[in-house]
């Protein structure tokens, strides 16, 4: 029996994912989660997973930030994104970052069905639009990527506050630890991605945010069915 992950925190789209995903795989098993934590959470519990449909905006993501922290930590779970962002630029990072699809959420439920058919058989699914070849990353954003990629799920959590502006004393509180805990984090984390102090951690986590560069014009939308 398969066995399917959902991570959005919509509730609305998360069933019509639900919906899609039954109609693909009749039977499968269905888990959801609607923030990061609780997607490492499930993952962990649940090793027989074989897809993860992840939202790029969840709470404790930033742009894609939790496709490169998910793919580096599980490398054999394909991922597909679903996105409201129907940029090409978007579509081809998070195919870059490592995602095996990407679907808009403007899809049609053939569409979702296809994709997840085309994934777990092992093939790459993007919309048609944006078919024929991929873009190589920035060479600052695959280095950021790189870097975030040896951040443990802990760290990872602490990055993605910092880049939202939270303060130690606020990350303490959020993930029910002592602020000397969250130095101890900070520390490792700069270490790891090269940096000495919190204001260039948020800089270098900026690379992966979406809006950036894949709204800065250039880049037409997909049609509202993609397929």
């Amino acid at each position: 029996m398969r066995e399917i992950l959902i991570a959005d925190d919509h509730p609305l789209f998360r069933d019509a994912l639900k919906r899609a995903v039954l109609q693909a795989l009749p039977g499968a098993v269905l888990h959801e989660v609607d923030s990061v934590a609780a997607l490492h959470a499930e993952i962990e519990a649940h090793a027989e997973i074989e897809l993860l449909l992840l939202d790029l905006h969840m709470p404790g993501a930033s742009g894609f930030s939790a496709l490169v922290h998910t793919r580096a930590q599980h490398p054999g779970l394909p991922i597909i994104v679903v996105s409201a962002h129907e940029e090409a630029q978007v579509i081809r990072r998070a195919i870059a970052h490592g995602a095996s699809g990407y679907i808009p959420k403007s899809a049609s439920v053939e569409t979702i069905v296809e994709a997840v058919r085309k994934v777990l058989g092992g093939d790459l699914w993007v919309p048609m639009a944006v078919r024929g070849g991929g873009v190589p990353l920035k060479p600052a954003e695959a280095d950021v990527a790189a870097q975030v990629a040896q951040l443990t799920p802990q760290q990872f959590r602490v990055l993605n506050m910092i880049a939202e502006g939270l303060l130690n004393k606020q990350i303490a509180y959020e993930l029910g630890v002592s602020e000397a805990t969250v130095k101890a984090h900070m520390t490792a984390i700069m270490r790891k991605l090269g940096v000495s102090n919190r204001t260039q951690v948020a800089l270098l986590a900026s690379h992966l945010a979406v809006d950036a560069d894949a709204l800065a014009g250039g880049d037409a939308m997909l049609a509202t069915d993609p397929h």
